[in-house]
């Protein structure tokens, strides 16, 4: 099969220059790609443990665990033990973290804007359907997914 004809590749390459432009815009912020993201679910759902948050953001709790100690470290988030379960830790913004996420947050909202703008309504709900649809079947064939 040809590259030109695998969907995997375009998807790729789109994930490649999502990301890629936002490394770009959330640069003068300070944050990496999986921070802003981090910082953007802690902004909506304060208290959430690392776990939690790695799922939301797609990435392994090792990777947020460095992700969460290099923001605890930049005084952006604090981590607290949980009122009623002392092994899981409550992760929140600081006002500093609040901060720099609302800066960041309106620079990757400007990527996001100019690329839904690049289509009409009924396209942007089309091609959100077909990426669902995507990952459906990207994992009904993961193997040991049944």
């Amino acid at each position: 099969m040809p590259v030109s004809e695998r969907l995997g590749s375009h998807l790729k390459r789109a994930e490649q220059a999502l990301n890629a432009t936002k490394t770009a815009v959330l640069k003068p912020a300070g944050l990496t790609v999986p921070q802003y993201a981090a910082l953007v679910h802690l902004s909506e759902n304060p208290g959430i443990s690392a776990a939690a948050l790695a799922r939301l953001c797609g990435v392994t709790p090792p990777t947020m665990n460095t992700v969460l100690k290099n923001l605890q470290d930049r005084g952006l988030i604090v981590r607290s033990p949980h009122e009623w379960h002392r092994n899981v830790l409550e992760t929140r913004l600081t006002n500093e973290g609040r901060a720099v996420m609302t800066e960041a947050d309106s620079a990757a909202v400007r990527v996001e804007r100019a690329l839904a703008a690049e289509f009409t309504d009924a396209e942007r709900d089309a091609l959100t359907g077909l990426l669902a649809r995507c990952v459906s079947v990207l994992e009904e064939q993961r193997p040991g997914s049944s």
